[in-house]
């Protein structure tokens, strides 16, 4: 039977799965939306003066840098200030890069302003991880986490799907003020509906906000803090953010999962940027090197959603590993004369062990820090797994111009994938505070 509390918890979670999705949808159209408009760029100078091949691809990379600096910032941020005012602050802070980009006329001033937005980009990918393990079900918080970061390649698919409906209708002025929206439509809503997490105020000693919040939103108070906060007693012992991250409790398994994320985004981004074209060296014409992109995006969605509730019950660890080595498998498989609906369903499997496998380790990582040190946890494998985003379309276009066999390049792409594995499993026991006697 269904208490009012129970009610109330219901109510709350949604609207916070909600709101964070559509934060992640805008996130990741924001990313895209550059791709989308750099030919208007490559071809009209009238718009931000003249770009080269090479300045265009430098503009793409600063919204990458930015989003790495705003991770790392809001890890240490959000652990201290809380992850609702991170949050909201980057919706306003990305809505409203996207509208001054929208009015640039400087190649100078809109790659500038692409950092910029960046950071306010980075901030939420990193909070919402946190605050979505704070308020999920019980044996579904890596289930609720991959539901929400699926918004970001629903966002890149929505930023390629209205652009090719729109861009010749609004421009590219046009398709970057809609990613200013959230600023007058999800900030408003989630001011109001998104509350602050209670097992933050907890780790913080804030045990009265705690209850009023947990009172209102029908949220437990949670039973795995540390036994100074259990106690009334203030939690400042714990070092929270980045300080307590790096200490001695946590520091070689930060290490092992930051490499573990930088692993799965450099083969993220050497797929998504570069997928095309070698299907286009394989034999296939345009329009159908771009459908292994959709494919691969697809397969990403559905295999987060599958491969999480396979997490909640096994625990995400083991699935994470047999994500990278499933992705690895299917990668050799391209090497393969293989039939047109074969390849596809490789693809698939293929995003499947690569974005869909990132989704996964987001949830890994949120549930495997304690509170005070969440946010930071999440930062950190946003942020410096960054770093394998940056020099995932360097790797493709070093082995491309050093003139490697199509299938020697996926073979390197599949070694990777091993390696992503091989981090998984060194990855040791999360730690689990005794239960305290009162």
């Amino acid at each position: 039977m269904h208490t009012t509390s129970d009610a109330r918890h219901l109510r709350t979670v949604t609207w916070i799965v909600v709101l964070a999705t559509v934060g992640l949808v805008f996130d990741g159209y924001d990313l895209v939306v550059y791709g989308t408009v750099v030919s208007t760029f490559l071809r009209d100078a009238s718009h931000i003066g003249v770009v080269t091949p090479s300045v265009a691809g430098a503009l793409g990379s600063y919204a990458l840098v930015g989003v790495l600096v705003g991770a790392l910032l809001a890890g240490s941020v959000g652990d201290t200030v809380g992850r609702r005012k991170v949050m909201l602050c980057a919706y306003a802070w990305f809505s409203i890069g996207m509208g001054l980009t929208a009015m640039t006329t400087s190649a100078t001033v809109f790659g500038l302003l692409r950092f910029a937005t960046g950071l306010g980009v980075g901030a939420l990918v990193a909070t919402t991880g946190a605050l979505i393990a704070e308020y999920a079900p019980k044996g579904k918080k890596n289930l609720f986490i991959a539901i929400v970061y699926s918004g970001v390649p629903l966002g890149s698919l929505l930023a390629a799907g209205l652009a090719m409906v729109l861009l010749p209708l609004i421009g590219w002025r046009g398709m970057f003020w809609l990613g200013a929206l959230p600023l007058v439509t999800l900030l408003p809503l989630a001011y109001f509906k998104m509350p602050e997490s209670v097992a933050w105020l907890v780790s913080r000693g804030r045990l009265e906000e705690a209850r009023a919040i947990s009172v209102r939103t029908g949220v437990d108070l949670p039973a795995d803090e540390p036994v100074a906060v259990l106690l009334d007693r203030p939690a400042a012992q714990e070092k929270a953010g980045f300080a307590g991250l790096f200490g001695s409790r946590y520091l070689f398994p930060t290490l092992i999962l930051g490499l573990m994320s930088a692993t799965g985004l450099l083969l993220v981004y050497s797929l998504n940027t570069w997928l095309p074209e070698l299907m286009l060296r394989a034999g296939f014409n345009a329009k159908g090197s771009l459908s292994f992109l959709l494919v691969l995006n697809g397969g990403a969605v559905i295999g987060a959603l599958l491969g999480s509730k396979v997490a909640d019950r096994f625990g995400p660890k083991l699935v994470v590993a047999a994500c990278f080595a499933i992705g690895a498998a299917a990668i050799a498989l391209l090497t393969l004369d293989l039939p047109l609906a074969v390849r596809l369903a490789a693809i698939a499997v293929v995003g499947m062990g690569t974005s869909g496998t990132q989704t996964l380790i987001y949830g890994f990582v949120a549930n495997y820090y304690r509170t005070h040190v969440r946010g930071a946890g999440v930062a950190w494998c946003a942020g410096f797994g960054r770093l394998g985003g940056v020099g995932g379309p360097l790797l493709g276009g070093f082995l491309i111009a050093g003139g490697f066999e199509l299938n020697a390049i996926f073979y390197v792409l599949a070694a990777l994938a091993i390696v992503g594995t091989v981090l998984t499993l060194v990855v040791p026991k999360a730690h689990t505070p005794s239960t305290p006697t009162l």
